[in-house]
């Protein structure tokens, strides 16, 4: 038939792409506007191959075969359809398996069954090469599309561009239409306005600087020491020197001593989350109260509402780690029936209570924030889930207080 079928393979697609456009294949240094990049696929195969497109196969590996959150938008846009290999670690290093077998047999199917007239190939595997030639004595005419190598390397396999019918070269111009390199270490959305508390909290003069040699540290120890308030029998309690940026379990050692570094406000605070469990500073037990008043998302959502929440994270939310603390912020305020609980959240900044937390890391794993880092969030995608979420807040408690007529 006189139509054309375009076959990508992800993994070289945006690992190529991640090479060109941020210096190193990996996939977490872009970001992909998929909808945008499915588009320019069709539009390039359908001027390239002078045929109408029948469909778009879009081969990847997830853990498990599990579709991540770019498959499921991916395969509810019109012609397009995901097949998934398996992603599996080794000596530390995530590997396909299967993808490649999957695009081999594809292939040669929908040769054997003359489904199209034209093949477009989007890989680089020299692996590929026996179900492109079985393609091409079954009448099928194969293009090979490359993504522009970065620095002049090769990307493709010299057999594959012999063998191949015709071969384009998707440039940087192109590229960047729907791909760009991620920005502010990683977090894709514009960072949030520090606070003035953790600003002050992380350029506080320290008790000891990290950067103080071993040689240095003992002539200099006594003037770096805290010294708390004498105790009630008279003596006083030294309260060990930190390194670095103060943790929150060296914030709660000062306050819990009555110290305070320069300018760090009195109600300034951290709450981490690590592999450990949850470090929390010392909160009274009206505060604890308060935060256990609060309603979780889940209480505030109806039946109803879940099932649009899931239609939205599939065809809309990217699974951004900042983009997703938006997200849930969002639904949270907007289902409240008493603003008073959101005034009450505010006031807890930065510190998200325990019970909403939770169920915030809950929801961020299901866009595959979990994939790759061996079932952890880790540590960076935490802060931008928070720093999200936080930023959202801030938007909605500014507009409330903001004087009418602006």
């Amino acid at each position: 038939m006189d139509r054309c079928i375009v076959l990508v393979d992800a993994g070289y697609l945006l690992g190529a792409a991640a090479s060109l456009l941020a210096g190193e294949p990996s996939r977490s240094r872009i970001t992909v506007d998929h909808a945008a990049l499915i588009q320019g696929l069709r539009e390039r195969a359908e001027s390239d191959t002078e045929r109408p497109l029948l469909r778009i196969y879009w081969f990847d590996g997830a853990p498990d075969r599990v579709p991540q959150p770019e498959h499921r938008r991916l395969r509810v846009m019109p012609r397009v359809t995901v097949r998934l290999g398996a992603l599996t670690r080794s000596d530390g290093r995530w590997a396909q398996k299967g993808v490649d077998a999957a695009m081999h047999a594809e292939l040669t199917e929908l040769a054997r069954n003359r489904a199209c007239s034209d093949v477009v190939l989007v890989t680089g595997d020299g692996d590929l090469l026996p179900g492109m030639m079985a393609a091409k004595e079954h009448g099928v005419a194969v293009h090979l599309w490359a993504v522009q190598a970065a620095d002049g390397d090769y990307n493709q396999s010299e057999d594959l561009v012999a063998e191949a019918d015709e071969r384009r070269v998707l440039d940087r111009t192109w590229i960047t239409k729907a791909v760009r390199a991620k920005e502010f270490g990683g977090v894709c959305a514009p960072p949030p306005v520090p606070r003035p508390e953790i600003a002050a909290i992380l350029s506080a003069p320290l008790p000891e600087s990290a950067l103080t040699s071993a040689g240095e540290r003992p002539a200099r120890e006594a003037e770096h020491a805290q010294a708390a308030p004498p105790s009630e029998n008279g003596t006083e309690e030294r309260v060990p020197a930190t390194k670095g940026v103060p943790t929150p379990k060296d914030l709660a050692a000062l306050r819990a001593h009555g110290t305070q570094t320069p300018a760090q406000p009195a109600n300034a605070t951290l709450r981490w989350s690590s592999d450990k469990g949850w470090v929390d500073r010392p909160g009274t037990a009206a505060e604890s109260a308060e935060a256990a008043l609060l309603p979780t998302l889940a209480q505030l959502t109806t039946a109803e509402q879940r099932w649009a929440d899931r239609e939205e994270d599939i065809t809309t939310v990217g699974g951004d780690p900042y983009e997703v603390g938006q997200v849930f912020a969002r639904r949270w305020m907007g289902r409240l029936s008493d603003q008073a609980h959101l005034q009450k959240l505010s006031t807890m900044y930065p510190r998200v209570p325990h019970r909403i937390d939770g169920e915030l890391l809950r929801y961020a794993a299901r866009f595959g924030l979990l994939a790759h880092k061996d079932d952890q969030i880790d540590e960076h995608d935490r802060y931008a889930i928070r720093a999200g979420f936080w930023r959202e807040i801030d938007v909605r408690t500014a507009a409330e207080h903001a004087p009418a007529g602006e």
